[in-house]
């Protein structure tokens, strides 16, 4: 396995996505706030030295943003008398984290730019920066999303979900305009970060027959067990890739490979009989160079989801709040 880090630049200055005019591009602030990208590297450079989750962490809520009314950063805003905020919503709650970080990007762009920068696209360099500072892949993010007024709870509560069987991830992606090739390159992500037991530990007693789940490796199955106990803690913290928790390499497509996946919904990508997504876990297992930058390509399109553009929405100055709020 190579511990290089190479990097796709993919050439793709200028995007419509999803049936839209809306256009994004990666020289947006070149003259209105050409540091943008150092800026929030620099924040995240700073957090990584107290939490090494927090690169995974934030690349979950650009995810978690983009799925729920496109990159509008509506997973930001807090409880308000007119909004329903999408941090309580069960995907969410108690486990989305990184708030306080992204709130730190923002400060440090004001404060050098203010009120250009959205938080959607401080959300979507930030994405980029986690990936790249982690040894992955780096591209150029494409920008000039504005910030959504609105939440979506209950469209938060219907995200990509750790138990949901393959067709309906295959279902999920479509429906925001991702295909078979986007789901495995964007499930990579984890390979790094933590998933806590109660996300996977119903495949490790009682999956199906009183069994666990037949797809898990015997060895990890114990190991698993042993880090999470029946009716333990919940909360207990695992890694999602076993071998190179925190660096973003291929180890993840080897993992499933193996049948060492940790989420129900990692190891169908693989175990699935018959799936169109078997052949690219090989492809990618087999080529770091190949997922890198089916990797690049994908966040690309996913942060491409339904941008707010033009005068469309806001430039938030709290990420946390509507203006005016």
């Amino acid at each position: 396995m190579s511990s290089s880090n190479p990097t796709f630049i993919l050439v793709a200055m200028v995007i419509s996505f999803g049936g839209s005019d809306a256009q994004l591009s990666a020289t947006f602030y070149s003259t209105t706030c050409t540091n943008v990208s150092s800026i929030v590297s620099g924040v995240l450079q700073q957090a990584l030295s107290s939490d090494s989750r927090i690169a995974a962490s934030l690349i979950r809520l650009h995810f978690h943003d983009c799925f729920v009314d496109g990159c509008d950063a509506s997973i930001l805003l807090d409880n308000s008398d007119a909004i329903q905020s999408e941090k309580q919503a069960a995907p969410n709650d108690g486990s989305a984290r990184g708030y306080d970080v992204v709130d730190d990007m923002k400060a440090a762009v004001e404060n050098v730019c203010p009120s250009v920068v959205s938080c959607a696209d401080v959300l979507a360099l930030a994405a980029e920066a986690s990936v790249r500072l982690s040894q992955g892949p780096s591209w150029d993010v494409l920008l000039g999303r504005r910030d959504g007024t609105t939440a979506n709870r209950d469209e938060a509560n219907n995200l990509p979900a750790p138990f949901d069987p393959l067709s309906i991830l295959q279902s999920k992606f479509s429906a925001v305009g991702l295909d078979d090739t986007d789901l495995v390159a964007l499930s990579g992500a984890h390979t790094f970060g933590r998933a806590k037991c109660s996300s996977f530990s119903n495949r490790l007693y009682n999956f199906s027959d009183g069994n666990p789940d037949p797809s898990l490796d015997s060895s990890y199955l114990t190991t698993l067990q042993q880090n999470c106990p029946q009716n333990g803690n919940g909360d207990t913290l695992n890694d999602l890739d076993p071998t190179t928790s925190d660096r973003f390499d291929n180890n993840y497509f080897t993992n499933l490979q193996n049948n060492q996946g940790l989420l129900e919904s990692d190891q169908k990508l693989f175990s699935t009989s018959g799936a169109s997504t078997v052949s690219i876990v090989n492809n990618f297992a087999g080529s770091q160079s190949a997922f890198f930058q089916s990797f690049a390509q994908s966040m690309i399109n996913m942060g491409s989801i339904s941008p707010l553009t033009g005068s469309q929405g806001e430039i938030r100055l709290d990420c946390k709040r509507v203006n005016g709020s």
